[in-house]
């Protein structure tokens, strides 16, 4: 298969988050800039207007009632102060006669003021203007004495001060920017690693146990489990899910193990019997009579069951179980069924009980009946006093119509064996004596036969005996 280029998980959350975080600071400075400029706009607007009244007010002041003329000589003082602040300021007086002109006197000045505030605004802010003229009255005493024209650049401009403040601004917040876009970057490294990291150990432990269940590890497969201690919810949920896998593998490999020990053993105990009568009657110690190939007979039925009820327990383990269901009593079924055992509990002095109502179901009868043949054969096996009760009523589940339970006064079964009878070849009696009978498969194809149908089959057990109970 063709090989395509792979990105990482950390790297793509790096890059994801520095993305993220370098287009959030990209909008927050071109934000900050531009609320910036449209304050400090506004402010020196306000500055220029101040300015404009300072020098119509100055103008004023400059004014003789007396004479009814301006003071020449002081307004070409005040006039040129203004022209280095950037304002070109023409007097009329009443009548309309010039009383003085900023270019008149001195136009080298003006033109070097004006070109540096057109440089300033058009090279360092890139704000294209022009030269704008405004005409104010100069009123004295409730009168207009004369007018005041000033020209600046428009519409509107920074001094050399108010500019030089704005680009410090402007270069704290790249500044700003930069270092927060660094830290931004830092950031979303360290958040993916964090994250990254544990999917990364998940992965790896699911190599390590894809390598142990295929058997490419040497020797013990290695023991598999992570951290799965994280505040984030999805990473603890992967976390547990991976541990928990490992966990049920490492259970189905030791099953596995306790499968094929448990099948040599219930073969070889046959096996090793045959064997001996086999080669003691070659060599003469037996005779082949009737006894001794009786003795090899049984064997070889021994045998011959075990082999069907692993071939049972695979199909119905394995293969699509076709159920061939038919309407009949449910309580007929388990009549029929204790029937058969009353005269092993009659031997062993135990009664079987019925507590039976009409059950109509569905079912395949049959496998039913293998199945409660299975239970009704161990209760009479492991009680040697008291009674064998088999009771069919509503079930209490929604999920199910009819319950039986078969419930016996025998030896019981360990607490700690509960969760594991129905597992193959398991009993809770190690000895696996001819005496106990059986290879403990019944209940493994009980409950394969029970799940087949949709229902439960569970087991309780307390001082007083084992209640097998089976909801359909």
């Amino acid at each position: 298969m063709k090989q395509r280029f792979m990105i990482s998980l950390q790297n793509r959350l790096a890059l994801t988050y520095a993305l993220f975080i370098g287009f959030a600071l990209f909008v927050l400075t071109l934000i900050i800039n531009i609320f910036t400029g449209l304050i400090f706009t506004t402010l020196i607007k306000g500055n220029i207007a101040g300015e404009t009244s300072e020098i119509i007010r100055a103008m004023g002041e400059q004014y003789n009632p007396m004479s009814r003329s301006f003071d020449a000589v002081a307004i070409e003082a005040v006039g040129m102060h203004f022209v280095h602040e950037g304002y070109i300021i023409t007097v009329e007086d009443e009548r309309g006669g010039l009383v003085w002109d900023a270019r008149s006197c001195d136009m080298k000045e003006c033109m070097t003021v004006i070109n540096e505030i057109a440089g300033r605004m058009n090279g360092q802010f890139g704000m294209s203007g022009e030269m704008r003229r405004d005409q104010y009255p100069v009123r004295y005493a409730g009168r207009t004495v004369g007018t005041v024209t000033v020209e600046t650049y428009g519409p509107y401009f920074y001094s050399e001060t108010e500019g030089a403040f704005l680009a410090s601004v402007n270069r704290l917040l790249i500044a700003a920017a930069v270092i927060l876009m660094a830290a931004g970057f830092v950031i979303s490294v360290m958040l993916s690693r964090a994250i990254a990291r544990p999917v990364n150990k998940s992965a790896e432990a699911a190599r390590q146990i894809a390598q142990a269940h295929s058997g490419s590890t040497n020797g013990k497969p290695p023991v598999v489990r992570i951290d799965d201690h994280y505040q984030t919810k999805e990473l603890a949920e992967l976390a547990f899910s991976i541990n928990s896998l490992a966990a049920e593998l490492e259970e189905a490999e030791r099953r596995q193990k306790q499968l094929s020990s448990d099948i040599a053993h219930e073969l070889r105990t046959p096996l090793t019997c045959l064997q001996g009568d086999v080669e003691a009657m070659i060599d003469g110690v037996y005779k082949p009579d009737r006894e001794h190939l009786e003795s090899c007979h049984e064997e070889i039925i021994r045998l011959a069951g075990l082999v069907n009820d692993l071939n049972t327990l695979t199909s119905l383990e394995w293969e699509n179980l076709t159920l061939h269901k038919t309407e009949f009593d449910l309580a007929d079924l388990l009549r029929i069924t204790a029937e058969q055992f009353k005269a092993a509990a009659l031997e062993k002095g135990i009664a079987i009980q019925l507590r039976l109502v009409e059950s109509p179901v569905a079912a395949d009868y049959d496998r039913l009946k293998q199945v409660f043949i299975n239970l009704l054969s161990n209760a009479v096996k492991y009680t040697d006093t008291g009674a064998v009760t088999v009771t069919v009523e509503k079930a209490a589940n929604p999920g199910a119509e009819w319950e039986v339970s078969v419930a016996d006064t025998g030896i019981g079964i360990p607490e700690g064996d509960l969760p594991r009878v129905f597992e193959r070849f398991y009993r809770a009696d190690k000895s696996r004596g001819r005496g106990t009978g059986g290879a403990g498969i019944g209940l493994s194809i009980a409950a394969a036969i029970v799940l087949a149908h949709g229902g439960t089959i569970t087991a309780e057990s307390g001082g007083g005996g084992s209640v097998f109970k089976v909801a359909l």
